[in-house]
């Protein structure tokens, strides 16, 4: 049986906005009860980790490289934080220690062999084919493939499947929203579908459905390795849990609430924002993680 975790459209928040210049005022300041994620004692990933990648439907080659980068960012010890892999690192606070995470096999299906309109049954049947120990498979769908429930309830998904007795293995799938919905599941980087409509941020790879892609696939790897077959760390019921870091919905810097992401970096060169660096002089935009020692949300900026 499949279990599914997903990152909900409300990831990007129903009244999510910004001001670049200008950081909207809050009205008021509401004490709310702290985020605990409890460990519910299952199996987790651990150690070194494989990220096999299958692209479904066409990817510019300058897309599929801000993706990549941003994976072999991930465990690199340059530059220096704030940077991917100081995000990424969070995930050692979590039971098993530090885990590695290594860019494995990449198989592309240009021509979408299961058509361009997929049911989570096809996503699983993509995903087996990059099945293996320690891995976690990764389908990543163009801005022009449907996938149910893709801007109406999730912009991504982690979940696991039983492949052999006694054999789980962990798969997670991210869609490019540019055309789609951007303003669900691109959030800074669009403006939202509700709320004000305040100037959201500069992509700092150029491209709207890309780096919005990355923050989603941050969502999906950190829940994955955390909670891959439904007893790691949650809150809240097992079919519709709040994980590493959809615990943090709509975090990205020091001082976010509700409608606003929170103070990040602006380069002074290009004006793009973000809050991480990564390989090849990459930047990035990564969500908040809750950090189990301190019971928050931690945040690189």
């Amino acid at each position: 049986m499949a279990s599914n975790f997903t990152i909900l459209a409300s990831f990007l928040l129903l009244f999510s906005t910004l001001a670049s210049a200008t950081v909207p005022r809050r009205l008021a300041v509401v004490q709310t009860p702290a985020t605990v994620l409890t460990y519910h004692k299952g199996s987790l990933l651990r150690g070194n980790i494989t990220l096999n990648l299958l692209w479904y439907g066409n990817f510019p080659p300058a897309h599929k490289t801000a993706i990549t980068d941003f994976l072999n960012s991930l465990n690199t010890r340059l530059p220096l934080p704030p940077s991917v892999a100081s995000w990424w690192q969070t995930t050692a606070a979590y039971k098993g220690g530090l885990r590695t995470v290594h860019l494995g096999k990449q198989t592309v299906d240009p021509k979408c062999s299961l058509g361009k309109s997929l049911k989570d049954s096809h996503l699983i049947s993509l995903a087996s084919k990059a099945k293996g120990s320690n891995v976690i498979s990764v389908v990543l769908t163009a801005a022009d493939v449907s996938v149910a429930g893709f801007c109406m309830n999730r912009c991504g998904t982690h979940g696991s499947t039983r492949v052999s007795k006694g054999h789980n293995f962990a798969y997670a799938w991210v869609g490019n929203s540019a055309t789609q919905c951007p303003g669900q599941c691109a959030w800074p980087f669009a403006q939202p579908m509700y709320g004000p409509k305040l100037p959201s941020l500069a992509p700092p790879n150029g491209n709207i459905g890309v780096d919005g892609m990355v923050i989603n696939l941050a969502a999906v790897l950190a829940g994955a390795v955390t909670n891959p077959f439904d007893g790691g760390y949650y809150q809240g019921p097992a079919d519709a849990p709040l994980e590493a870091v959809t615990a943090c919905t709509g975090i990205f810097g020091s001082g976010a609430f509700p409608g606003y992401p929170g103070r990040v970096l602006t380069d002074k060169k290009t004006k793009v924002n973000y809050n991480a660096q990564g390989v090849n002089q990459r930047k990035y935009l990564l969500p908040a993680m809750w950090d189990p020692r301190t019971s928050t949300c931690k945040t690189l900026v």
